[in-house]
């Protein structure tokens, strides 16, 4: 079986925020165990991800999400509203919309997914960790209107259509923030006139020997 104790996932995820620089509380990080067990739970009746050992899964996902933790807090301390709104598209499990929920309580998180069974375990993983700044949406990005602050995604789709089915959930001076492996130079190059990459941030995920970045764009001013 693919099983690992509690201990050893904590210590994990312990070591990994070390890693990363990233100070969270001790209850953020009961949340963010409470959460990968929840995934697991969920994940064996609903697939919400391919993934089954709970060591890749903090590896690959909780970890991988929490990479950009830091980069996400530098933006929102430069925003003039002390209450900003994300939307994360094609959150699927809820990577990283929930990690960001946990780790940024200040910021509103809403995940969309065109999956029902996503959405609702979105939902239940806002109620399970009491997390009142989380909320689930079953719906198309095309069909959703903001303004939300950043709009963000993780491995969901090439950046040019990222950005065109997202951009009227995008507020005037806002963001795109676009989790990838590796350096997507072709997708770079697809993106609309009107669409500005204006930096391409490298991530170091702890105990993940890969490629990570985030893209960050904007619309051009007119």
């Amino acid at each position: 079986m693919n099983t690992a104790p509690a201990t050893d996932l904590r210590a994990g995820l312990e070591a990994g925020l070390a890693a990363l620089g990233l100070p969270l509380s001790a209850a953020q990080t009961q949340q963010l165990l409470d959460f990968a067990a929840l995934l697991a739970k969920w994940n064996k009746v609903y697939n919400l991800t391919a993934l089954r050992n709970p060591q890749e899964m903090l590896t690959h996902h909780l970890l991988d999400s929490l990479a950009a933790v830091l980069p996400l807090q530098r933006h929102l301390a430069r925003l003039p509203t002390a209450a900003p709104r994300l939307l994360d598209v094609g959150s699927g499990g809820g990577l990283p919309g929930v990690v960001f929920a946990i780790c940024c309580p200040q910021l509103d998180v809403s995940c969309v997914d065109t999956v029902a069974k996503k959405a609702a375990f979105i939902q239940q993983a806002a109620a399970a960790l009491g997390l009142k700044n989380l909320h689930g949406i079953h719906a198309r990005v095309e069909n959703l209107v903001g303004p939300f602050d950043v709009v963000s995604c993780r491995a969901f789709a090439a950046l040019a259509d990222f950005t065109t089915w997202s951009r009227a959930a995008l507020a005037p001076q806002s963001v795109w923030l676009a989790m990838k492996a590796k350096h997507p130079t072709e997708e770079i190059a697809a993106l609309a006139p009107d669409v500005e990459l204006f930096h391409v941030e490298p991530l170091t995920v702890p105990g993940l020997d890969a490629e990570r970045c985030i893209c960050w764009l904007r619309q051009r001013a007119q």
